[in-house]
């Protein structure tokens, strides 16, 4: 059996410590190793996410500054809006004031076109009767108290107009009516001097009537039994029959002309 000299003795015995400490080793290592991976891997994915958010920032920034530039004109236009509505509101409440001036107007106007027609109303009776028959249909319109106030004022015109107009002429003509009260209806002949007074004639009877009306009595005709020469002078100056001439002719003055 062959001995072992100490040099190879020596070789074994580093063969078996190096042996030993490699696998003592071994553990350490691997630990090491691991740790490495896992740092390049969370390093790897620290970057990516970098990555992404950079990428994302720059998106965010831009939807900022969008949502920012919305958020600036909302606003320009909520102003806008706001100055607008001011405006349109004091318009609104000035036209509120001239519509408010404009019905007390109105009002006022109504009723003072009320007050007319009460005063014309007064006044038919008052008035001849030719002028009478002649305004019957614009006083009977005056009678619906519905009737528009611009109506009103056109009947209302009316009848003042056809006053004016009967008041600036001696009107001469026919009648049937009856002068006196109980008596029947017949043909006369009349003239009218203006408003004021007018005459009637039937010369068949050899009757002569003046006619007058005033504020305190309706249209009469009271009898002239000594003014029929009178009126006859005045029923043919008036159809052109006769030169003109002066007439003393009966007549009453209610109140003294001013």
């Amino acid at each position: 059996m062959p001995t072992l000299t100490p040099l190879p003795r020596f070789l074994a015995l580093a063969a078996v410590l190096s042996s030993s400490s490699l696998a003592a080793s071994d553990e350490p290592i691997d630990q090491v190793g691991k740790l490495a991976a896992e740092w390049i891997r969370t390093r790897g994915e620290t970057a990516r996410i970098e990555s992404e958010w950079a990428g994302q920032r720059e998106l965010l920034a831009a939807i900022a500054g969008a949502v920012e530039q919305r958020a600036r004109l909302a606003e320009e236009e909520a102003a806008l809006l706001k100055a607008n509505t001011a405006r349109a509101r004091g318009e609104i409440d000035g036209l509120a004031h001239k519509n408010e001036i404009v019905e007390k107007g109105l009002a006022a106007a109504d009723e003072r076109l009320r007050a007319l027609v009460r005063a014309l109303e007064a006044l038919r009776p008052q008035l001849p009767p030719r002028l009478q028959s002649a305004l019957e249909l614009p006083y009977r319109s005056l009678e619906n108290s519905a009737l528009p106030a611009g109506e009103r004022m056109q009947h209302a015109m009316t009848i003042l107009g056809r006053c004016v107009q009967f008041n600036r002429v001696i009107t001469a003509g026919e009648e049937t009516f009856a002068p006196e009260a109980g008596s029947p209806s017949r043909l006369l002949e009349v003239v009218y001097w203006g408003l004021s007074h007018g005459y009637a004639l039937d010369r068949a009877a050899g009757k002569a009537w003046l006619g007058t009306g005033s504020a305190q009595a309706p249209w009469t005709w009271e009898p002239l039994p000594d003014g029929v020469p009178q009126v006859t002078a005045l029923m043919a100056m008036a159809r052109d029959q006769a030169d003109p001439e002066f007439v003393i002719a009966p007549a009453r003055l209610d109140e003294p002309v001013r």
